[in-house]
Order: structure tokens, then C-alpha cells, then sequence
């Protein structure tokens, strides 16, 4: 199964127990389930579901009631899944390694977005491993801060809403990951505008693969790669429920609604 295996294993495991409660990862994020059922994940890396309400100009009241008359019941959930499966395919993710990664569950009452966001494990995983398939190996580009041309050198440049707005942001600074929790939208989303952004000439080159001195970056990668990792003896397969489609479909919708 892609994806941090032992995180997703503990996931499933609260699953099939119909466990309610928060599963903490470290000091780097949380996912908040009900029933076994992912309902919100969190993470210090990515825009949460406030900052991307403020984005839209909205605020999200604490209160389920408030919350629907704010918002609108379909935008809430589209900006709830955004928010969910940013912070979660970056928990899930292997490569990276957050300080004190260990999980730890615990029980409590469900999480007032219950209502509007149920995802499983399997469907989790799933989209972890349709991300890393579209992104590909990692590019320099991804970690460095985003410098913008002095001049463009085309007579032409047509742009998507979120890469004119990563473009007018970009300060030289911060990092795709670190524009997109400031400006409340995917991180997902900014580092496939960014590497676009590069590719049309309108953002500099990285002067290397490491990041520049000073600028934060996302959670340490493991020094070793996986080629060079000792193979681990397989052992049985587990079963998983099959990924639930429509949750994908409705998270796609909302991505190209709020590009």
C-alpha cells in the first residue's frame, strides 16, 4: 500500500474498530476520525480549512449550524476535502520525516466537520499515490523559494488564476509550500503552478537541489533512498475496502472550482 505503511495500517486498524477520537503524528499534524472514518486531517505544513475560507473571504465559525449558513453547505465540504487530503497525503508521505513522528491516539468526541467529510484509509491512500505519480521525482524547484524573472521573454503568457496569484506573491523568500498555507490554498496545487511557472520561464532556476540558506522548508527527507534501503521481507496482504470514487470526484471538482 503506498504511503507511510505503519501510518496507514494504524488508520485502518482504528477503522475497523469504528474508533472516534484524534490520531496525532508527531507535533506535525493530526487526523480526526469518527467511527473509524477520517472526517479532517490537520497539518503545521498546510492551509487548514480556516485559512481557506480567509482566502475566499469567508471565516468559519466553530459551529456546524453557523458554519453551513457562512459558507453553504456544498463549499464547506469542497474546502473540507481540499484541506483533509493536503494535510494528509503530506503526513503520508514516506519520504518525509517530521520531528517525533510517532502516532498516538485518542479518544474523544467526533469533530464538529463530521458531517461533512468521511474518508476511508484506502481512499486516502489512493490519492496519496495518484499525487506522487503526477509529481513525479522531486524537483529542486519544489523547495527553494520562488524568485520571479526580471523579464519575461515571451511575447504571450497565459496563466491559470492560482499561478498568477502564486506569481504576484512570490517574494523571494518562501517556499510553494510555505505561499500556499499563507495564501490558504493547496500545497499540492502550488507546487504543480510553480514547476508550470518554471517551465514557462517566469521563475528562476534553483542555483541547486538544496533549498537557500534560511528559508523554511518541509520536513526533513530521509537521507537514505529507497534503492539503497534493505528490502523488506514481504509478508501477507491485507485486505482494504475499495476506495470510495465519489469522495475523489467531489475533491477534483472542488480543485478546478477553486484554481
Amino acid at each position: 500500500m503506498p504511503g507511510d505503511d505503519a501510518l496507514v495500517a494504524e488508520l485502518r486498524r482504528l477503522e475497523r474498530e469504528h474508533r472516534t477520537g484524534v490520531l496525532s503524528v508527531g507535533d506535525g499534524g493530526a487526523f480526526h476520525l469518527a467511527e473509524g472514518a477520517v472526517v479532517y486531517a490537520e497539518s503545521a505544513w498546510t492551509a487548514g480549512l480556516e485559512a481557506m475560507a480567509r482566502a475566499s473571504g469567508r471565516t468559519v465559525p466553530e459551529d456546524r449550524a453557523a458554519a453551513v449558513a457562512a459558507l453553504g453547505a456544498p463549499l464547506l465540504e469542497a474546502m473540507v476535502l481540499l484541506a483533509t487530503f493536503d494535510a494528509a497525503c503530506l503526513l503520508l508521505d514516506p519520504d518525509v520525516e517530521p520531528d517525533g513522528r510517532r502516532a498516538r491516539f485518542r479518544e474523544g468526541p467526533p469533530h464538529w466537520l463530521a458531517p461533512f467529510c468521511r474518508i476511508t484509509p484506502a481512499t486516502l491512500a489512493h490519492e496519496h499515490a495518484r499525487r506522487r505519480d503526477l509529481l513525479g521525482a522531486p524537483e529542486a524547484v519544489d523547495r527553494c523559494p520562488v524568485v520571479p524573472v526580471r523579464r519575461v521573454r515571451r511575447q504571450r503568457v497565459i496563466l491559470t488564476g492560482l499561478q498568477a496569484e502564486v506569481l504576484l506573491n512570490a517574494d523571494g523568500r518562501r517556499t510553494p509550500v510555505e505561499l500556499a498555507r499563507d495564501l490558504g490554498r493547496s500545497a499540492f496545487g502550488c507546487v504543480l503552478a510553480v514547476r508550470a511557472l518554471r517551465a514557462g520561464g517566469l521563475v528562476e532556476a534553483p542555483s541547486g537541489e538544496a533549498p537557500a540558506a534560511g528559508a523554511e522548508r518541509l520536513p526533513r527527507r530521509r537521507a537514505a533512498s529507497r534503492e539503497s534501503a534493505p528490502a523488506a521481507p514481504a509478508g501477507p496482504p491485507e485486505r482494504w475496502e475499495p476506495v470510495d470514487h465519489d469522495v475523489l470526484v467531489r475533491l477534483r471538482r472542488a480543485l478546478e472550482e477553486l484554481a
